[in-house]
């Protein structure tokens, strides 16, 4: 009897090459999905986080290959708008907990539709966009509903390389046309 697939493994196979090639856009939430969800701060206020650079390299990649990428974030934060800048990252959006909202409205103004658009969450406030984009994903110890909305859950932990893992299928699919 040959061994059992994984969940995630299940949920990887339902995502046909032509929906990966399809993607235009790929956005997601920052804190839990490009960071292990922790914020540092100090007694004088200043705020740190910690970035994976395997994550960062594949977003440069992803630019490179003409991908465009965007970074939609619930709360304003300095050390991702540093991160981002550092990575030229071209969509930033802090601030919006709706982040569906946020999504439509850049795709709107990029002229892109629901299925040339990936979106990468961990929360409940990011399952709306999840279930609206083309390709949804969620990382493991993602919230419930953020899980439930995602057809693709990473291997890899959020901010361990979690989005690498995306960017690595986005641009095979690139490759691959």
């Amino acid at each position: 009897m040959p061994p059992k697939k994984s969940n995630i493994e299940n949920r990887k196979s339902k995502i046909s090459s032509s929906s990966w090639a399809r993607i235009r856009l790929f956005a997601m939430d920052v804190d839990g999905i490009l960071t292990d969800g922790t914020v540092q701060i100090s007694s004088d206020g200043t705020e740190t986080k910690s970035f994976s650079i395997l994550d960062g390299l594949g977003l440069v990649r992803l630019n490179r290959a003409g991908l465009a990428t965007a970074w939609i974030s619930g709360r304003a934060s300095g050390a991702t708008t540093g991160r981002a800048t550092e990575l030229k990252i071209p969509h930033l959006i802090q601030g919006r907990t709706d982040k569906l909202a946020a999504l439509q409205e850049l795709a709107a103004q990029l002229k892109l539709s629901s299925a040339e658009c990936a979106y990468m969450g961990d929360d409940d406030i990011d399952a709306p966009a999840i279930a609206w984009a083309g390709i949804g994903v969620s990382v493991p110890g993602a919230m419930p509903a953020a899980l439930q909305a995602a057809r693709l859950v990473t291997r890899r932990a959020a901010g361990h390389g979690a989005v690498r893992e995306i960017c690595e299928l986005l641009l095979a699919a690139r490759v691959a046309r």
